[in-house]
């Protein structure tokens, strides 16, 4: 009979969103006529921008057309799309960045679970708390964890909490660790990071050859100037960081899949005899193998993203959700609660009220208000004691959530 990789087994029952699309659905079963707003998952609800579908109904013509038909595309991605990332999200913040070091995706996502492919499996890890779960189960179903304890942490990882109490910064190890996950700005904790904070990781990873997968998913959401927007913004980082970015927050593009991860060809890791490889060429090699990239119709429309007419609308749609986020941590503080995140992110971290679980909040909230959002507790043993509030949706949806909460608390 044919085996498993039994390190599925060791994964909690129910991942985080699936358990509350569980909960959510039981109630809506039993309460039928109840509006149901949904806070929770962090997925965009305004149109993709007209510059991108322009771009990519040009596309669509273009493949009806037999001389600008396109068939598999360059796994790494087209070089018109990686050299417009390049110069604008990179170059244009100082960051020695080139097209050749970038590799376009379908989704950050994909690549944080993927990229450890290219790793060992004897690598000491490292996870803020709470934590965005697709870092933990992605190492639990490559065997690099032992079992859960009865608090949910795995065997193996090395823990950083982010909390209140020290104002929500991922704090260096005192041990060594070989692989570093941090994501800036915060999810789900919406807390940012600072130069200085950034350049001790770096200085950290350097001295003991450690590797930081850095999430900037949500760096569009950066309002203040002070706040950088890449780890590359950092000296020294192109030694010793891999960059993962998307275009599902910024620009729409949740349904649509695109985003890309930057391999600098400066970065290596140690082999079992001791040499040094270069990590940009076992990444090329990783997707040239498994991935044929991504299709020509979305990349035009990710292209025109950086466009005259896309730039604008791009920020148009990041300021209409951050005006959500404004809204939604006004009214929370006005209702009496802590508040945390939602000034240069997407998300705001709420504390329980009244000593509440985690999920006894939800539970309040989505049968006293009719309104989901994501329990902390789901992130990490850390993220117990608070919640999590997305403002990805409709200004309707927004404004009505935050109105039953108030008048609820």
């Amino acid at each position: 009979m044919a085996t498993i990789n039994d390190n599925y087994l060791k994964l909690k029952a129910g991942y985080l969103f699936p358990e509350i699309a569980r909960r959510v659905n039981a109630f809506a079963e039993a309460n039928p006529n109840a509006p149901i707003i949904r806070l929770g998952i962090g997925d965009v609800t305004e149109p993709l921008p007209e510059a991108c579908r322009t771009a990519m109904i040009q596309a669509v013509q273009d493949m009806g057309d037999r001389a600008q038909f396109k068939g598999y595309g360059p796994e790494q991605g087209y070089a018109w799309l990686r050299e417009k990332i390049a110069q604008h999200d990179f170059q244009s913040r100082g960051c020695a960045i080139d097209a050749a070091e970038i590799f376009v995706s379908d989704g950050s996502k994909c690549d944080t679970g993927n990229i450890l492919d290219i790793f060992g499996d004897d690598n000491a890890i490292a996870v803020t708390d709470p934590v965005y779960p697709v870092y933990v189960d992605t190492n639990v179903m490559a065997g690099h964890t032992g079992h859960a304890s009865d608090t949910g942490e795995y065997g193996g990882l090395v823990y950083l909490p982010i909390t209140a109490e020290n104002n929500f910064t991922a704090q260096i190890p005192t041990q060594k660790v070989d692989l570093i996950y941090l994501c800036f700005p915060n999810n789900p904790t919406g807390a940012t990071a600072s130069k200085d904070h950034l350049q001790a990781w770096v200085d950290y990873a350097k001295s003991n050859g450690s590797i930081i997968f850095f999430d900037a998913a949500y760096e569009a959401f950066i309002t203040d100037p002070a706040i950088p927007h890449s780890i590359y913004e950092i000296d020294g980082a192109p030694e010793c960081a891999i960059e993962f970015r998307s275009f599902s927050k910024n620009a729409g593009f949740t349904g649509t899949r695109c985003a890309f991860t930057v391999v600098p060809k400066a970065l290596t890791a140690k082999a079992a005899d001791g040499s040094k490889v270069k990590l940009w060429q076992l990444w090329n090699r990783r997707q040239s193998t498994k991935f044929n990239g991504v299709s020509y119709i979305v990349q035009r429309g990710a292209e025109a993203v950086y466009s005259e007419a896309g730039q604008p609308q791009i920020k148009a749609l990041v300021r209409f959700y951050m005006d959500n986020a404004r809204i939604i941590r006004e009214q929370l503080i006005a209702a009496g609660l802590s508040v945390y995140g939602g000034v240069n992110a997407p998300y705001v971290w709420v504390k329980t009220p009244s000593g509440l679980s985690s999920w006894d909040f939800f539970d309040k909230l989505l049968q006293g208000c009719h309104v989901v959002g994501t329990p902390g507790s789901g992130f990490g043993s850390a993220g117990e004691g608070y919640f999590r509030i997305s403002a990805f949706n409709s200004r309707e949806n927004v404004e009505e959530a935050m109105q039953r909460i108030t008048k609820r608390f």
